[in-house]
């Protein structure tokens, strides 16, 4: 055996594997890394927008969670100030009813010193009656001096 011969041999082989490999083989190869790089490029560029998109959505809660802090407050407020306008007028019932009823009690203590005046007059008239009669030792008649005790009594 030739040396030479089975390099040929060998040498012709080796072509005819790298013909095949080009022909059935590379292609299929290179094709399929070229798609894995395509995905994987879509990936990384699906997964950056992802992030974009948390970072938006997480921007958007915040100013979301802002706003209804902010209406919250407001809301407190508008109930704070309702409470004590609800105090406020409260108070002001009480004090208008106080005043009822003080004037009412006032209007009753003037009516009931007009009473006790009026009754007090009649008793002094009375007693003014029995004084002079007993001074007097003789009856005297309320009717005929009826003007004269209406008189002593005004002045009482």
């Amino acid at each position: 055996m030739n040396v030479t011969a089975t390099l040929f041999g060998q040498l012709i082989v080796f072509t005819v594997l790298i013909w095949f490999v080009k022909q059935y083989l590379w292609e299929p190869i290179i094709n399929t890394l070229e798609d894995r790089k395509s995905r994987v490029a879509e990936g990384l560029a699906a997964a950056e927008e992802g992030h974009k998109f948390e970072e938006q959505a997480q921007k958007q809660v915040e100013k979301e969670l802002g706003a209804a802090k902010s209406q919250s407050a407001d809301l407190i407020v508008q109930a704070q100030k309702r409470a004590s306008e609800i105090v406020e007028k409260a108070k002001a019932d009480a004090v208008g009813e106080a005043n009822r009823i003080k004037s009412a009690a006032e209007a009753e203590i003037a009516m009931e010193r007009s009473r006790a005046s009026e009754e007090l007059r009649s008793q002094v008239s009375s007693l003014a009656i029995s004084g002079a009669e007993k001074i007097l030792g003789k009856e005297i008649d309320s009717k005929v001096h009826a003007k004269a005790l209406a008189d002593l009594a005004a002045k009482i």
